[in-house]
């Protein structure tokens, strides 16, 4: 316990000490519904009453009937201003008005994430359904603002295995022309083919003079590359930070100079959580995946 000081001179006889007591005891917890009170003459006796009774707070009044309205919440005004425990200067901190726990946002500090090929991985954006204000058109586009919202996915049945079968799919509306549901050419994996489908909605986007783009897609593996992975790549001489070779680099070659070509928002979608656009094109990719190669 620190240091405890009381107001006023030793010799102060008036009715001028109240010292209410919390016990915390077992022996005392039926009679501690209410703060125990104690009314004290001396600074001493109130020195015993207070003594290793850290949330104790006391008083000097000029009368007891001022004593006894300060603990009946009487005058407002009396508020203890001495409590165990604290020093010159210092405010209890059971006297300060209460608050509510505030949000804080934490910003991790440290090293670089190392390459996501490495075992990292950053958090593009997601969709959310409360988030996407989604407008038709008689074009039969779906717009954000003035931005042209696809959806892509890719697929592959017995991903890594000689017998392998991957699709892409673009889906852009309901029965829209320019949907897509092609067999994935070359090696036939589920990273390619989630890769090519994007890299498939963006060529038909600049062929048909769209310029401003919303690409959702489950693979968070597309958007880290083309957004983030490819600026070390390319300082690197299109080598990972290790040296070693990147996996699928040709793709996402492709993938880069389209994407740098269009104004594109890359937006994460969870995948088989019910939003149509999403599940549409999974179907467009299952579809492209049945079909042989060209």
């Amino acid at each position: 316990m620190g240091d405890r000081r009381f107001p006023g001179p030793a010799d102060v006889m008036a009715s001028d000490w109240v010292t209410p007591q919390l016990f915390s005891s077992p022996n005392h917890r039926k009679k501690a519904q209410e703060p125990a009170t104690r009314q004290n003459r001396t600074r001493e006796e109130c020195k015993i009453q207070v003594d290793k009774f850290p949330a104790a707070s006391f008083k000097k009044f000029g009368s007891e009937r001022d004593a006894w309205a300060f603990f009946r919440g009487e005058d407002s005004s009396a508020v203890p201003d001495h409590s165990t425990g604290t020093r010159p200067g210092e405010t209890d901190v059971s006297l300060l008005p209460r608050r509510g726990p505030e949000r804080v946002e934490c910003i991790p500090l440290g090293k670089k994430r190392p390459h996501p090929e490495e075992g990292a991985e950053l958090q593009p954006k997601r969709a959310k359904p409360s988030e996407t204000s989604l407008a038709g058109s008689s074009d039969g586009f779906t717009y954000m603002g003035d931005a042209v919202v696809v959806y892509t996915d890719g697929c592959c049945s017995a991903n890594g295995r000689d017998r392998a079968r991957a699709g892409i799919g673009v889906y852009w509306g309901r029965n829209h022309p320019l949907n897509v549901a092609e067999r994935l050419q070359g090696r036939q994996t589920n990273q390619r083919a989630e890769i090519q489908a994007a890299c498939r909605a963006l060529e038909l986007a600049r062929q048909n003079h769209i310029q401003k783009l919303v690409l959702y897609t489950d693979s968070k593996f597309t958007i880290n590359g083309v957004t983030s992975w490819v600026k070390t790549w390319k300082v690197n001489g299109w080598r990972l930070k290790s040296g070693g070779p990147i996996t699928n680099k040709e793709d996402f070659m492709t993938l880069d100079r389209l994407n740098s070509e269009l104004d594109v928002v890359w937006m994460h979608i969870p995948g088989h959580a019910g939003f149509t656009g999403n599940e549409m094109a999974d179907r467009l990719s299952r579809e492209g995946a049945a079909k042989e190669p060209q």
